[in-house]
């Protein structure tokens, strides 16, 4: 009896163990399930914070310089050192000739566009002649210079931009320069036939969406080649009333 007694004892004894042990590896097992789904959590949670973090990271702000210089035709502010890059601009044009509408190349030309639009909103354009029209070797009417004599400006100047490739096809407007890519003020000219003798100097800045034929009908009328550097005062005299400014 006391044998078989003692035998039901270790049977029970190891049943007990292997419950244990059974009860260990389940144990186990759910801690690292538990572990992988923190460690899933926390990743998830890092991806999501980090992509809030992009969501609210601070946009790039553009800076552009204008330097004081020379003295300026018309008194005006500096145009705003940050411009809104995610605007887009129209320009019309209304001249004693007709009128010519412009897409402005805000995307491309930023800082060239902001000084463009701050000069027009302040009325440094309007009723100022064009005074140089080139009908020889390039086609272009020169305006933006309140003097006429084709040395003014607005008193500071910038530096170039959207030159790389850059191309003067009948449509383009781009800022004239005194030959330094830091040299643009208020002056620009508008292109009325393709001129690919203009080497990439010249910041284009605008597309001629309407108004092309105003500009071939000054240009036919010639012009008095009185300037050493090419053409000279449209024969037909050109003014600009006034340019307007659409943002939207």
């Amino acid at each position: 009896m006391a044998t078989k007694k003692r035998e039901r004892q270790l049977a029970r004894q190891a049943y007990e163990r292997r419950l244990d042990r059974q009860a260990q590896r389940v144990k186990r097992t759910r801690q690292r399930w538990a572990t992988a789904v923190v460690v899933v959590l926390v990743l998830g949670a890092g991806t999501g914070v980090a992509a809030a973090a992009g969501a609210f990271s601070p946009t790039k702000v553009l800076t552009c310089v204008y330097t004081k210089s020379g003295t300026a035709a018309r008194k005006v502010s500096l145009p705003p050192a940050n411009p809104d890059t995610s605007a887009t601009y129209t320009a019309k044009i209304t001249t004693n000739r007709g009128t010519v509408d412009i897409r402005l190349l805000n995307s491309k030309a930023a800082c060239t566009v902001n000084s463009f639009v701050s000069l027009a909103d302040q009325g440094f354009y309007n009723n100022t002649p064009c005074p140089r029209l080139v009908t020889t070797g390039f086609y272009v009417l020169q305006c933006g210079d309140p003097t006429g004599t084709g040395s003014g400006g607005p008193g500071y100047e910038f530096k170039s931009e959207n030159l790389k490739g850059a191309k003067y096809p009948a449509d383009t407007v781009a800022m004239a320069n005194s030959g330094s890519s830091d040299s643009n003020g208020s002056q620009f000219f508008l292109v009325y036939k393709n001129s690919s003798a203009l080497p990439p100097s010249y910041t284009p800045f605008g597309t001629i969406t309407s108004g092309l034929s105003v500009l071939q009908a000054i240009a036919a009328k010639g012009d008095d080649n009185s300037n050493p550097a090419g053409g000279g005062k449209p024969n037909e005299s050109v003014k600009i009333e006034r340019v307007t400014i659409s943002k939207t």
